[in-house]
């Protein structure tokens, strides 16, 4: 985990500079890696390392009861935790408000974006697949919404179906692919002294004054999410979409890469 900035001239001089911290621009990502089935019991897995920023997301798919106003679709239940081990400020307990708030993040860009075919999860009448996502933050520093999207996104890519057998669930045997309808991404900036900055580090949002993570599939724009009190400019916001469907394109080559497509 990196070093926290002492106050806010460290940060603040390097903008000055015209640079920032890991040597990138403000339109830079840190380097990116993901890393597909981690877990072995899981229907599919992925870790997303964003600099030095982890974490995990795990797919598990199971029979369960349809929404009563969706009763020919299955669900999506995505959940986050920040562990203990990845910052000093993250405890165990309930959720916390950041906790919910990066999972319903992550799960609004791919629910928007309908990366699952929830309509092919119908098994029979008052059965259906639930598609659980759980988000693990293993390391914090900075940008969890863009690597959690990035993570569930890659493990929905590479779960494999269970089958529905005379009333039993069979997760042996050669099985099928999850049914996906392409890939989603996100992009959070932050605007920290008047400059927007793609990807913040954990030193970077510590003093950032707004926030906006923009999630998009290759053509269209599927959710936003503002967070602080600051505000952003029309042109602001205008110049960071734009940036969102660039850096998209980026975002989506490591997914394929990562999962063979």
């Amino acid at each position: 985990m990196a070093l926290r900035a002492p106050n806010e001239e460290y940060i603040h001089e390097l903008l000055g500079k015209g640079i920032r911290e890991h040597d990138r621009g403000n339109w830079d990502y840190r380097d990116i890696a993901i890393e597909i089935n981690k877990v072995p019991h899981a229907e599919g897995s992925a870790q997303v390392d964003i600099g030095s920023t982890k974490v995990l997301a795990g797919v598990k798919i199971d029979v369960g009861m349809p929404l009563p106003d969706k009763p020919d679709e299955g669900a999506l239940i995505t959940g986050a935790e920040l562990l203990p081990l990845a910052a000093a400020e993250y405890e165990t307990g309930p959720p916390s408000p950041e906790a919910i708030e990066f999972a319903r993040v992550v799960d609004r860009g791919i629910r928007a974006a309908e990366v699952i075919d929830l309509g092919s999860l119908f098994i029979e009448k008052d059965k259906v697949w639930t598609v659980f996502v759980d988000i693990y933050v293993l390391n914090y520093d900075g940008n969890l919404f863009d690597a959690g999207t990035l993570a569930a996104t890659s493990a929905l890519l590479s779960a494999r179906m269970p089958k529905y057998e005379d009333g039993k669930v069979t997760r042996e045997g050669k099985l099928a692919k999850l049914k996906t309808n392409g890939i989603t991404t996100s992009c959070t900036f932050a605007k920290v002294g008047g400059k927007l900055l793609l990807d913040p580090n954990a030193n970077e949002e510590e003093i950032m004054t707004t926030r906006l993570t923009v999630a998009n599939d290759e053509n269209v724009v599927r959710a936003m999410q503002k967070g602080l009190s600051g505000s952003f400019t029309f042109e602001e916001i205008e110049k960071m979409i734009d940036t969102t469907f660039e850096k998209s394109k980026y975002l989506r080559g490591i997914v394929k890469k990562a999962v063979g497509e």
